[in-house]
């Protein structure tokens, strides 16, 4: 459960690939392209970066990506369905590199969204910081969930809470579950090493969801939008230090932000 220094590295490694994906994906998110076509960018772009798409194959998994537009909430299969004006996309993405996993999800506009829309996405992304600040030494796994959830609920979404966050390392998930809700100053104290995948899964409604019968697909149960964003995080030197980053997305799109600067560990860097 506990990484080294050298660990942690090789992990950033993996997430980094993850996150250059999805930086690469990011223009390519647009109406009019089907999933199954981002699909297949994903998977070629990581074989050709040196890395292995984690998820294909993964529990029987059947592609690179997880694809979810709209009320879908996680682990939407790619298709050849078109995305249209004014959708949102969650794509999740995982890289198997140097024995070690890392994996990272961004929610996507797709064309122009709504103001409605747009503040959704800002509050289920910021609470995901919220969530990172709080993974230093003193503090507990319930209190990364508790921070999301007030943060969340105070502004009128839900918590999914069939679905949690995780440790990552040489298996895609392993201890500690990180859920996204919580209470302070319960669950695992939190340890230098420890390695964790923060992904808040934030409706819009209800946090009520469905099981669908391929095994995979997840919807809201009242059709309300769901997002999902998702980062790997280490505990070095006591705080928090982030090994994925929405860096290539934002260069992508002229996002300008500032977002990651306090989780950049100069002990832990590659380019």
């Amino acid at each position: 459960m506990i990484k080294t220094k050298e660990e942690i590295l090789l992990i950033k490694k993996s997430a980094f690939l993850a996150s250059k994906t999805l930086g690469m994906l990011a223009k390519e998110v647009k109406p009019g392209v089907n999933t199954l076509y981002l699909d297949h960018l994903a998977e070629n772009f990581i074989r050709d970066n040196g890395g292995i798409p984690a998820f294909l194959g993964l529990y029987n998994f059947p592609n690179t990506l997880c694809v979810s537009p709209n009320y879908q909430v996680v682990h939407g299969i790619p298709n050849k369905k078109y995305l249209s004006e004014g959708d949102i996309l969650s794509i999740d993405c995982g890289v198997y590199m140097n024995k070690f996993y890392g994996e990272h999800a961004y929610t996507f506009e797709v064309g122009e969204v709504s103001n409605k829309i747009k503040k959704f996405l800002y509050c289920s992304k910021k609470s995901l910081y919220i969530g990172l600040s709080k993974c230093k030494i003193g503090n507990y796994i319930g209190d990364i969930g508790y921070y999301i959830q007030s943060y969340i609920e105070k502004n009128g979404y839900s918590i999914v809470k069939d679905f949690v966050g995780h440790g990552l390392g040489k298996k895609m998930h392993e201890d500690p579950k990180v859920p996204n809700f919580g209470k302070k100053g319960k669950g695992l104290k939190l340890q230098e090493g420890l390695v964790l995948s923060i992904e808040p899964m934030i409706n819009q409604g209800k946090p009520d969801v469905i099981f669908h019968n391929d095994g995979w697909t997840i919807t809201t149960f009242d059709k309300s939008l769901s997002s999902h964003y998702e980062h790997n995080v280490a505990i070095v030197d006591g705080s928090p230090c982030l090994l994925s980053t929405f860096s290539y997305i934002y260069k992508e799109l002229n996002i300008k932000s500032s977002e990651e600067k306090p989780f950049k560990n100069k002990n832990i860097y590659i380019n």
